[in-house]
């Protein structure tokens, strides 16, 4: 699966589950079909990890440690759907936190 982009993968796995559940065709195509889509699941969570561990690297912090926290996308580019997000992240540059970036 050289040169396949995560995008496509999970394109081409969506198509195959489809042409699965629609039904229609021969054991040898169903179990071609069904092989091909493990192949592209093991890609897409080998993918996935890479990207965790990317993640995990920004979030470590000067001594080392990872900080476990949930990805907040509001938050890591400043925007805020609720006064109480925004409260957090005042009270975070009170405090003398510098951004995570």
């Amino acid at each position: 699966m050289t040169g396949l982009s995560f995008e496509k993968a999970l394109a081409d796995l969506e198509g195959i589950v489809q042409k699965l559940e629609k039904g229609g065709l021969s054991l040898n195509e169903s179990l071609a079909l069904f092989e091909k889509g493990v192949k592209l699941a093991k890609f897409l969570r080998e993918e996935l990890g890479k990207a965790e561990k990317k993640v995990e690297i920004l979030l470590k912090d000067e001594k080392g440690g990872v900080r476990k926290e949930p990805f907040d996308l509001d938050r890591e580019v400043g925007y805020s759907s609720s006064e109480e997000g925004t409260e957090k992240r005042e009270e975070d540059d009170e405090e003398g936190e510098e951004p995570p970036f």
